[in-house]
């Protein structure tokens, strides 16, 4: 099921990826669903595809949550792939994940490693390795508690479980709605983990313009999500995977404030500063957001001195 708004550019990679490996229309449907896009897809995905590939349009824009969940309520098959129109799989995605899934029926879900690519489908980085063979993951649950650590289009989801957890909470507009769901999963069912890394996940410089990411809404959503799986953890780590979760997003928020300020957005720059004490007022990372601050205004007063000595 490929979600889609406005990523034409990107489509056709998307969808020949799939069709690379497409076993027919027998044993996988391919639906692009359309979130109102400014531009109707249907001459670009019969172009690519033919009539092999349906193609659903909302009459009215809802937003990706509510995308993801027509994805999930028109889909027919045993196990749901949703697969962002800007991302993409290599060769064996589907012959691995779908025979670890029909080879243990008590699996909820299986995931692959995945490889981030740029603007240009050029790799730029790889997903952490989390264990060295294929299998079920141990502990998972709260290794995942801490921090997300995989993206949809690395993961198929048995289509029954969704029945069982519920849809994507669309209180999560912007971030989170994704962790909240893998939570969801993990804590009802055990993962099986592919280590090859069979996903791509495009990571583009537009992601930093997000209004989410200017107001720090996004770190807010994140807090929200921890606060819920409070209730998924054992009662004995509850605490400590807590502590840690809030830990890691009041980094993870550092970081991406020294990704504005680079990309010369100073107001975003100081509202992920300012979140990420609101998530985690600990020493370390006091001095982290410290060192942040230091380098935002170093940015903005060396951009305002190259405007001023500008022709």
């Amino acid at each position: 099921m490929v979600p889609c708004h406005d990523d034409e550019h990107h489509l056709e990679y998307a969808l020949r990826s799939v069709l690379a490996q497409d076993p027919g229309p027998d044993l996988m449907q391919i639906e692009v669903v359309d979130d109102a896009s400014a531009r109707d897809p249907t001459p670009l995905v019969r172009a690519v595809g033919g009539a092999r590939i349906d193609v659903h349009r909302e009459p009215a824009n809802r937003g990706h949550v509510a995308t993801f969940n027509t994805c999930i309520e028109r889909a027919r098959g045993d196990y749901v792939h949703l697969l962002h129109a800007d991302d993409g799989v290599r060769p064996g995605f589907y012959a691995r994940l779908g025979a670890a899934l029909s080879a243990r029926p008590e699996v909820g879900a299986a995931f692959c490693r995945y490889i981030a690519i740029d603007e240009h489908d050029q790799w730029t980085g790889i997903a952490p390795l989390e264990q060295p063979e294929a299998g079920i993951l141990d502990g998972w649950l709260a290794k995942l508690a801490t921090g997300q650590r995989l993206q949809p289009p690395c993961i198929a989801v048995r289509r029954r479980v969704f029945d069982v957890v519920g849809l994507f909470d669309d209180r999560f507009s912007s971030y989170g709605e994704d962790w909240d769901m893998w939570m969801r999963v993990a804590a009802s069912y055990p993962v099986w983990y592919e280590p090859e890394p069979l996903a791509l996940y495009r990571v583009s410089g537009s992601s930093l313009s997000s209004s989410a990411l200017r107001t720090g809404e996004n770190v807010r959503q994140l807090l929200a999500v921890i606060d819920l799986n409070r209730s998924r953890l054992p009662a004995d780590r509850v605490e400590q995977l807590t502590t840690a979760a809030r830990r890691e997003t009041a980094r993870t928020a550092v970081r991406r404030a020294v990704r504005l300020a680079r990309a010369g957005d100073t107001r975003g720059a100081v509202a992920q500063l300012r979140w990420s004490l609101r998530a985690d007022r600990s020493l370390r990372t006091i001095a982290l957001a410290s060192a942040g601050a230091a380098l935002v205004a170093a940015e903005d007063v060396g951009r305002r001195r190259r405007r001023t000595k500008a022709p």
